[in-house]
């Protein structure tokens, strides 16, 4: 059995004082691997230095929306050279996030579907953060189209009936600790309607820690907790469902 977490920011600084503990424990529990995942150009690249230390870590390069109105012109040549790396699985996080609004709607857009169509001419998956946006990004990824394989919508939140539509796109969701969280029935219905197969188990640690931990610091090995949720949902035993999301994963970025 192995377990992945396919959303991380190991790279951030409230791992600063423990990131080698942190890091040994993928070992100890068994992990497959863990994406760790860039918000710009400078911290790509600092998740790209992470990753090339651990042979359990890989990488993403992208621009979040939050970043999206100081990127640089050049941003998408600066992509290029870091996806030369094999350790580069995905572009993202990229999207749209409408509820804090640190960059206009127009910036979002721009730098999100620029990304998109990186992602495709480059033949990347992409990792898509959306929050109270999901009419527009679906839209934008309706009309731009995905890379060949496809990508994830990183901490779901909507509704089961919108999750279908990103599958029906040929996106996965991605399940992290808000599927613990003893109110959020509508992550929990989402997960019964759309399967196994069509999920990926991430923490976006630091944030979102799982209801065991709820108001620590999240980390990879806490995706066990969001693992035993689903188990749960879809009344499977916990190997099974390890193992078909880290399948699930490695399709997506590992082919």
């Amino acid at each position: 059995m192995k377990l992945t977490d396919t959303h991380a920011h190991l790279h951030f600084r409230q791992f600063e004082k423990d990131l080698e503990q942190v890091l040994q424990k993928l070992d100890s529990h068994n992990f497959s691997f863990v994406i760790n995942v860039g918000i710009d150009i400078e911290d790509s690249k600092k998740a790209l230095s992470l990753s090339e230390k651990h042979d359990k870590i890989y990488c993403s390069v992208g621009v979040h929306p939050h970043e999206a109105a100081n990127v640089p012109e050049n941003f998408l040549q600066v992509f290029e050279e870091l996806i030369e790396h094999k350790k580069v699985v995905a572009i993202g996080e990229c999207g749209l996030d409408y509820y804090r609004m640190l960059s206009s709607k127009e910036q979002q857009r721009k730098v999100f579907e620029e990304q998109l169509k990186f992602a495709k001419d480059v033949d990347l998956p992409v990792i898509v953060h959306v929050r109270d946006a999901y009419e527009e990004a679906y839209e934008i990824l309706s009309r731009v189209g995905l890379p060949a394989r496809g990508g994830v919508v990183h901490a779901f939140s909507a509704d089961e009936e919108w999750a279908m539509k990103f599958v029906e796109l040929g996106m996965y969701i991605g399940i992290g600790g808000p599927i613990t969280y003893p109110k959020n029935h509508t992550l929990r219905r989402v997960v019964a309607t759309i399967g196994i197969e069509n999920i990926l188990s991430e923490t976006d640690c630091p944030y979102l820690a799982p209801q065991p931990v709820r108001g620590k610091r999240n980390e990879p090995i806490y995706v066990r907790f969001v693992i035993e949720e689903i188990a749960g949902i879809l009344d499977m035993d916990f190997e099974d469902v390890a193992a078909a999301l880290t399948n699930n994963a490695e399709e997506l970025f590992m082919p």
